[in-house]
């Protein structure tokens, strides 16, 4: 993790895989919809998820959309510690969370549900509908640093002037040469 301290009023979020804990949610419905019982996070080694765990491009899809359209009902939880500093950010800041999903009703459903009305109010989500393109949305919001658990992305949004910390993730080991975070502790330790 970098030593640097950032100001969190320039940092932005990624959704899944940084603040909400999609890969277990996935992995519970392949086991509950596909009966691929058997899998961890650990074997999602690469972000093209069907590359990995057996399921076919349309089964995959089909889990996310879940998902997606979905987050409170499918049971995606918080990842560890992210309820806490989010909410510790939120008191002093905005929070900016840009996530590649198509639709932002789904993702203030969850928050919602996971945090106060006084929080959720800080928290400003924008939903792109794409992977790729996320340093104009970045920069449109004013924001230098970024945290991301898509290596790719993280690579583009250096390139883009953007200073990115991968969130460290299985499917995004040894795929940078980037700074990175293991968890919201170190996220804290980033910004206090």
């Amino acid at each position: 993790m970098a030593k640097t301290k950032i100001d969190p009023t320039l940092l932005g979020f990624d959704f899944d895989g940084v603040i909400a804990d999609t890969a277990e949610v996935f992995l519970r419905l392949a086991c509950e919809d596909y009966g691929l019982c058997d899998l961890s996070c650990a074997d999602i080694v690469n972000f093209e998820v069907e590359q990995c765990l057996g399921l076919t491009r349309p089964q995959a899809d089909a889990l996310f959309t879940k998902i997606l359209l979905d987050s409170v009902g499918t049971g995606l939880q918080p990842m560890e510690d992210a309820v806490q500093v989010l909410g510790e950010l939120a008191e002093r800041n905005p929070v900016s969370v840009i996530t590649a999903r198509s639709l932002a009703d789904p993702v203030h459903d969850w928050f919602a549900d996971f945090f106060p009305a006084s929080t959720c109010k800080a928290i400003k989500v924008i939903a792109m509908g794409a992977h790729d393109g996320k340093p104009q949305y970045i920069h449109k919001q004013g924001l230098r640093f970024f945290i991301d658990d898509r290596a790719e992305t993280c690579v583009q949004l250096s390139k883009a002037g953007v200073h990115p910390f991968v969130f460290h993730q299985p499917w995004n080991h040894n795929r940078h040469q980037l700074p990175g975070v293991s968890s919201w502790q170190d996220i804290r330790e980033l910004v206090s």
